[in-house]
């Protein structure tokens, strides 16, 4: 990982509001509506870090999501990385998120990965446009990563193909 995913002097957005929902810092204040989302999405949610994954595992517990929310929220505070609840403009539901990630590839700043739970799918262009325009706009990143976007889960694996040997390399 990066030293310094941002500059020490960059005030981080804790928030961005949208007609038809609202980003806020994820934490473990919305456990229960994040913990409702990734269940009723858990088999869409497989291939939004991967191409296939095993989160959000079956057995997850509401325990089990407390415990990662409060990482997330350690991550944002030491400025490690950014996750973002996206919440309905009311704030009674959660949506999906942002997981805004340093990035070891050295042609990226960031790797972005978004979601929206399954009744809300009609929103995940707008999500990905809005999210694509505020990381360029209002964050320190010009090169910025959407893994099973942009970029295919086939490109992105040869990246990190490139790293594992360069690493190995330097072992060496």
């Amino acid at each position: 990982m990066l030293n310094s995913f941002v500059p020490q002097n960059f005030k981080i957005p804790t928030s961005l509001e949208a007609k038809k929902y609202r980003l806020e810092t994820l934490t473990p204040a919305v456990a229960e509506l994040d913990y409702d989302a990734v269940m009723s999405s858990k088999e869409r949610l497989r291939s939004v870090f991967a191409e296939n994954t095993r989160w959000p595992d079956d057995a997850m517990s509401l325990a089990d999501n407390i415990k990662d929310l409060k990482r997330h929220e350690e991550d944002f505070r030491s400025r490690k990385a950014f996750a973002f609840t996206v919440l309905t403009p009311t704030r009674d539901k959660c949506i999906g998120c942002v997981y805004i990630d340093p990035c070891k590839a050295v042609d990226f700043d960031c790797e972005v990965y978004l979601w929206v739970r399954n009744d809300y799918t009609d929103l995940d262009n707008e999500l990905y446009n809005r999210v694509r325009d505020w990381l360029v706009n209002c964050w320190p990143f010009k090169r910025i990563a959407f893994p099973g976007r942009e970029i295919s889960w086939q490109k992105w694996q040869s990246y990190w193909q490139a790293i594992d040997l360069t690493q190995q390399k330097k072992r060496q």
